[in-house]
């Protein structure tokens, strides 16, 4: 199975922040959008990096509360991992335990198409592995009689 797949069932939408916001709206946008992490461009369509809840984590641990008054620039992830809608999810997931990524934009060339998470994969495998379950326990029944 392929990146694709999950941004088929999650969608495309991909919502971003600038570098000069603050991190204070950044935290809000986050709460309102139920989300974990935001991509960082300055035109909408590049990746200049991503804020995470860990990265404002790390900047209370290292700011105080004055981290609220800095820009997004000041304490996001930059030289961000990606993955491409071609890759495999098994691939991507390994890849993201090992760099302890719990957040991946998507890009197709230069464009970003989306943004998976750790849970994402989860929910996909899981939902596949449902499915293999079922299918199985068809055939058992089928033999069976």
């Amino acid at each position: 199975m392929l990146v694709a797949n999950i941004l088929e069932v999650k969608g495309t939408e991909v919502m971003t922040v600038r570098p000069t916001d603050t991190v204070r709206n950044v935290a809000r946008r986050l709460v309102q959008e139920n989300v974990g992490a935001l991509v960082v461009s300055s035109g909408g369509s590049t990746l200049d990096g991503i804020i995470s809840e860990r990265d404002i984590s790390r900047g209370v641990a290292m700011h105080g509360e004055n981290v609220c008054t800095l820009r997004v620039s000041d304490i996001m992830t930059e030289g961000v991992v990606t993955c491409a809608p071609d890759d495999a999810i098994s691939d991507t997931a390994r890849m993201m335990t090992e760099r302890r990524i719990r957040h991946i934009p998507v890009k197709d060339g230069t464009r970003i198409v989306g943004i998976i998470s750790i849970g994402d994969i989860l929910k996909y495998r899981l939902d596949e592995v449902m499915l293999e379950t079922r299918v199985l326990r068809d055939i058992a029944m089928v033999i069976n009689r």
